[in-house]
């Protein structure tokens, strides 16, 4: 259940269960680990009064509520920003008092984890980490009787910035009814945000890789002017190619429930991407290709299909992730077409152009040309937004079961780039991509054939 966030461990340094007492130390004085919509810092354990036990129930709720989150017991901080170590004390006894209050003051039971950073100097004092990773079963109410009078009877906190807020009836309503549905809704869920992509880039007339993520807990980014400008300067400064330093993002705004973020080129060249508020999300990738005008025939090397696929996964599993707070599995769906107008779920328009069919093209591998052309092929998998995320070997084996089935299509059987079991072919890459990710591949812990 451990929490994961980019965010945080970029700002701690890695991944938080690995983390030591110094690491959080090093925080003091930074002015980019201020307090949070995901951060907070307390000088000392919650007092064993009522004050206390609403205060601890309070905070805990507040972040499952929103995107997860990190409470750091043992530190002070002047305007939100780290200050000095107040080391708490990590006995069992502290333990089991936050359980005791928080499985019976909040409705449902908020899930967290505790972590302990003992100082070297000082045994059996320290740092201690609650980590609250956001709840697929929220919203959560907290059921302590308020300390003192307040007007919000309803009692649903959720985290807002470096502060908390308390969710209206209209909120928690549509929160109560999104949580029904979406057991069984992930697939028609996964159909909708496919169809919100192809109606956006449906006049695409050239081949083009889409891919479609739908996690199966569900995040919740805010979307404000706040909120937004943060996204928009951190898309601004994305690459959507892994390994490529080419052109980021050019343009970034927001959409229904989601943010759109396209490159410069806007005439059916450039990555266009949707990224929804539940942690969805949809690319489409344009693919180069060879066009034969005789045998109307247009050729993709199956490299590009591989590259396109690994740099659209990491790109909608960190939106999942990191900025709608979506955690667990997600259902991915990749499509690959001759033209936008080809797929089976796409808007009929009036075709003004030949039609050129699509095969492929393996470099190195032991088939080097498809024996098919497809105008549409499809391809399915569930794999672990971390996985994803994270960018590693088995990032390669959700891209690898992807292009394998995509490729199959076209009469090749395997995708020779990629292998099962989480490695790069580099036989099975053109001598344009084949330096660009095998420099990625050494930065990630990703073996190299």
């Amino acid at each position: 259940m451990l929490y994961r966030s980019r965010r945080i461990e970029d700002l701690f340094g890695g991944i938080l269960n690995s983390l030591s007492y110094q690491d959080i130390l090093d925080l003091i004085g930074h002015q980019d680990a201020a307090e949070a919509e995901d951060l907070d810092y307390k000088t000392a354990h919650y007092a064993l009064d009522d004050k206390g036990r609403e205060e601890l129930a309070k905070d805990v709720t507040a972040l499952a509520n929103h995107l997860g989150g990190v409470l750091v017991l043992g530190m002070a901080e002047v305007s939100g920003v780290p200050s000095k170590a107040r080391d708490v004390d990590l006995d069992d006894r502290h333990l089991r008092h936050m359980q005791q209050v928080v499985s019976s003051n909040t409705a449902p039971p908020v899930r967290y984890e505790v972590l302990r950073k003992e100082n070297p100097s000082s045994p059996g004092h320290g740092f201690m980490l609650l980590t609250v990773p956001r709840s697929p079963y929220g919203p959560h109410a907290i059921t302590v009787p308020p300390a003192k009078a307040s007007q919000h009877v309803l009692r649903y906190p959720r985290r807002s910035g470096s502060k908390t807020d308390w969710l209206s009836e209209a909120t928690v309503a549509t929160a109560y009814r999104e949580r029904f549905l979406q057991g069984g809704a992930r697939e028609e869920r996964l159909a909708e945000v496919e169809r919100n992509l192809l109606v956006a880039v449906r006049r695409r007339v050239a081949p083009n890789l889409l891919l479609v993520i739908t996690p199966e807990s569900p995040g919740d980014m805010t979307i404000n002017q706040e909120s937004f400008t943060r996204h928009r300067n951190e898309l601004l400064q994305t690459q959507p190619y892994l390994g490529v330093q080419g052109t980021p993002f050019g343009a970034v705004h927001v959409g229904s429930r989601r943010l759109i973020a396209e490159q410069p080129d806007y005439h059916g060249k450039g990555v266009y991407t949707q990224l929804h508020r539940d942690g969805s999300g949809a690319a489409a990738v344009p693919l180069s290709c060879h066009t034969e005008f005789d045998d109307k025939i247009q050729t993709v090397q199956v490299d590009e299909v591989a590259h396109g696929l690994l740099s659209a996964l990491v790109l909608l599993a960190r939106h999942a992730r990191d900025r709608a707070g979506a955690a667990g599995t997600a259902l991915l769906k990749a499509s690959l077409v001759d033209e936008l107008p080809s797929h089976p779920n796409s808007l009929p328009i009036a075709r003004d152009r030949t039609q050129y069919a699509l095969t492929l093209t393996a470099p190195g591998g032991p088939m080097t040309r498809g024996t098919l052309s497809c105008a549409c092929a499809q391809a399915s998998a569930t794999a672990l937004l971390d996985d994803l995320a994270d960018a590693g070997a088995p990032l390669v084996q959700a891209a690898s079961h992807l292009a394998d089935e995509l490729v199959q299509a076209y009469g090749l059987p395997e995708a020779h780039a990629l292998t099962a079991a989480g490695e790069i072919r580099l036989s099975g890459w053109s001598t344009t991509l084949s330096p660009v990710i095998a420099v990625w591949a050494a930065a990630n812990n990703v073996t190299c054939l």
